[in-house]
């Protein structure tokens, strides 16, 4: 089995299997794109290609997890921070793309499979996590750095487990369901902490220069000034 870091390619999953979700994929992406023109501005554009190429560059550190099976950062809570969810969606997506297309990242006819784990799956449940945070924290960099850290942790790791899903439905090889599980979560978690380390500190420089800059603070809260933090 070839999963390369965390790209499922060609074979891993059944032909059926993965065109029903590069129609699911497709579908949750028309809505972004749609969803999106109400977000793009003078500020979001720029900051949407800076992000997509954040986001391909530190989807070039790959952690082995298993036999032909790496996993990688994935991106997209930094992304719904800075540019928003359907927005950040779409920056993942477009990587996705562009590494299948150009690097051979991931088997083609398993793009919908890919997209839906590392753009759909993993954005939206570190989307969910940082309302929810954003919310009830201080409205400090601080605090949106700890929201960064703790909401990559857990998108990475519920994005893994897409992955088993997929292979349950139509995984082609014979391996145990429990032991993937666990052994993508454990390996997760950790590159979450990695993840979340590089998005709190990026997320904590741009909200204490352009705040005006970062959506989760324009979105997720009432209009309020970021409160400025002391300074030793």
């Amino acid at each position: 089995m070839d999963v390369r870091a965390m790209h499922i390619s060609n074979g891993i999953i059944s032909g059926p299997v993965s065109v029903v979700f590069i129609v699911f994929a497709a579908a949750v992406l028309a809505v972004c794109v749609w969803k999106a023109r109400a977000d793009l501005d003078d500020r979001l554009a720029p900051m949407a290609g800076l992000v997509a190429a954040f986001i391909f560059a530190v989807q070039m550190l790959n952690f082995q997890v298993l036999p032909g099976v790496s996993g990688h950062l994935l991106g997209g809570t930094l992304a719904v921070i800075l540019v928003g969810p359907w927005v950040g969606a779409l920056c993942v997506s477009t990587v996705l793309i562009v590494q299948c297309l150009l690097f051979a990242d991931g088997g083609l006819t398993a793009i919908g499979l890919n997209i839906t784990n590392m753009a759909i799956i993993g954005t939206a449940a570190g989307y969910l996590l940082v309302v929810a945070l954003v919310k009830i924290l201080p409205k400090t960099p601080a605090a949106l750095g700890a929201t960064a850290l703790i909401a990559s942790i857990v998108s990475v790791t519920v994005a893994s487990q897409g992955f088993v899903l997929e292979y349950a439905l139509g995984g082609t090889t014979d391996l145990s369901l429990p032991a993937i599980s666990g052994t993508m979560a454990g390996v997760h978690v950790l590159i979450g902490i990695g993840e979340g380390i590089i998005a709190s500190t990026t997320v904590i420089t741009v909200a204490k220069v352009r705040p005006d800059l970062v959506y989760a603070l324009r979105r997720f809260r009432r209009p309020v000034t970021i409160e400025a933090e002391a300074t030793a």
